[in-house]
């Protein structure tokens, strides 16, 4: 019986050990902290599926609108296939205990979000992300009950085990004992979400920091469309982080607006008519981008019954972090950095360029092109780790020894530990993510681009000197220089790609050509970065 290592337990990576363990392949999952502290429990608007189809709405239209909305570089062929399946994941969630809202009918409770023809996201209120997240959680206990299933706990990725192309397994990193280990494994499965490190202040989990994506392109993993980043329109600002407003408020009715001269300009309906606050995220947030003014969420009208039944959430967020009472006022929403369309590059089989290396959910880039519709990324997400569960082969893979590997890297982190360097971690930490907001913000061109390049070359440049801050975690010392290769391949690939397209707006260039018809594929070797163009179901590695 073969042995699959996963690393992230998200609902990507629980969708993928479940469907293993359910074909009688071993599991190993491994995570910093439980599936309960996932970012995938943040995940508030829904799940897109057609269940039904008396509104006229169809699957062939959910394909048509996700590759609309991906501004068409995302793959017929994968899109086909997630959408085609969304149905059947729906009800297999329901069958493991996911308790969606009903309408009065019975029927699972839908609303619409933005770029969809017809309201196809199925949702439970507004914390639909923590629903399935406690479904997949108690399916994958049972199977670990059967000792299908391993779960790892406060073990970090470190780097994979890839000699001539082909991958064994990982080295791991115990917070507990502090050292490396080499895990040995037939089939790796990268399931680390998107790169919310490199922007510091984002709506996602600070443990999404794109390290595992940037340790892996070093090691001569290909990455995939990383200048396509999604501002979410709809966020607060906190001290810490940047709350969600979640898209079901919009999708309820919400409008957005701003003040001239004491009147309210409803500036999208202005722009696109009625559905003008439910267009794409890339759309409405640039939309607000271009006001240069406060702008404002109003649900009030709506009525205190209707928020409080059907976006609590919202309601609650908004008086614990603002004291604002959305029942009677507007919210001041500001966009975010949300999603990250672009990360490891795979193909339809979610395999990678490396032999045994899959990758899955937000880190890895396959459905949703230049631009994600609401409602698609949890679909994405199980589907992405149910197809390469699918794909990988029940069967054994014989490892070369790397005892002497584990040895070096154990050794590289004790000089860290020794180190009297005056570069603290977070201090680099905190300028990266200063250089990566002023390069890559909702509009970019070549001078921030290339700007934020030379930042980034001289952080890589100081990396080694380092020191081990004791008030942190081990963790953030040797992660920093995977998340600096990374960040320069984010700025590098918005570099090369000279259009304006969905998440990707440049202000030198702001028109879309055919020359970029295709998908941005960038490679490392021995620190040099080479992109290329290539149509998405046409990579295989």
């Amino acid at each position: 019986m073969s042995k699959v290592l996963i690393i992230g337990s998200g609902i990507s990576g629980l969708a993928c050990a479940i469907t293993c363990a359910s074909r009688g392949i071993n599991v190993i999952l491994v995570s910093p902290f439980p599936s309960e502290r996932s970012q995938s429990v943040l995940a508030a608007g829904g799940i897109n599926a057609v269940l039904t189809g008396e509104d006229g709405d169809s699957i062939e239209q959910h394909i048509k609108d996700t590759l609309k909305g991906g501004c068409d570089i995302a793959g017929e062929k994968a899109v086909r296939g997630m959408c085609s399946a969304a149905p059947d994941i729906v009800r297999w969630l329901e069958s493991l205990g996911t308790v969606f809202s009903r309408d009065s009918g019975g029927r699972i409770s839908r609303r619409a979000f933005g770029g969809q023809t017809y309201p196809r996201t199925n949702y439970a209120g507004t914390a639909t992300g923590k629903q399935i997240v406690t479904a997949l959680v108690m399916e994958a206990r049972r199977l670990e009950g059967k000792g299908l299933i391993e779960r790892r706990y406060w073990t970090d990725f470190y780097g994979a085990l890839i000699r001539d192309k082909v991958c064994y397994g990982a080295m791991l990193y115990s917070e507990a004992t502090r050292t490396v280990e080499a895990v040995t494994a037939d089939s790796v499965v990268i399931a680390t979400g998107g790169q919310n490190a490199l922007f510091g202040k984002t709506t996602g989990s600070t443990q999404c920091d794109g390290y595992a994506a940037g340790k892996l392109f070093s090691q001569g993993v290909d990455l995939k469309n990383l200048e396509f980043i999604q501002y979410h329109p709809t966020a607060i600002e906190t001290d810490r982080k940047k709350m969600l407003i979640s898209e079901a408020a919009r999708g309820e009715g919400g409008r957005l607006f701003y003040e001239d001269n004491g009147s309210r300009v409803y500036f999208m309906e202005e722009l696109y008519g009625a559905k003008g606050n439910l267009m794409p995220r890339d759309i409405v947030s640039k939309c607000i981008y271009e006001t240069g003014k406060q702008v404002y969420l109003d649900v009030s009208f709506l009525g205190k019954d209707k928020i409080l039944a059907r976006i609590p959430e919202v309601y609650e967020l908004c008086m614990k972090y603002r004291n604002i009472d959305i029942t009677r006022d507007p919210v001041p929403v500001v966009p975010s950095v949300h999603f990250f369309m672009g990360g490891i590059a795979v193909g339809l089989d979610h395999r990678t360029n490396i032999k045994n290396l899959y990758a899955v959910g937000e880190c890895a880039s396959m459905y949703h092109g230049a631009n994600r519709l609401g409602g698609n990324s949890l679909l994405a997400a199980i589907y992405s780790g149910r197809v390469a569960a699918g794909s990988i082969r029940d069967e054994k893979t014989d490892s070369p020894d790397w005892s002497r590997e584990v040895s070096d890297e154990n050794g590289r982190l004790e000089m860290k530990r020794r180190s009297e360097s005056r570069f603290p971690v977070m201090y680099v930490r905190g300028m990266l993510a200063d250089a990566v907001n002023a390069s890559l913000g909702i509009v970019r061109n070549a001078r921030e681009l290339e700007n934020g390049i030379k930042d980034i070359d001289y952080y890589l440049g100081i990396a080694d000197k380092i020191n081990f801050d004791r008030s942190e975690l081990e963790y953030f010392t040797y992660s920093l220089e995977g998340i600096l290769i990374l960040a320069k391949a984010v700025l590098k690939s918005a570099s090369e790609r000279k259009e304006s397209r969905g998440a990707h707006l440049r202000n030198d260039y702001p028109e879309r050509s055919d020359a970029y018809n295709a998908s941005t594929i960038i490679s490392y070797d021995g620190g040099n970065y080479t992109a290329r163009f290539v149509k998405e179901d046409e990579y295989e590695g």
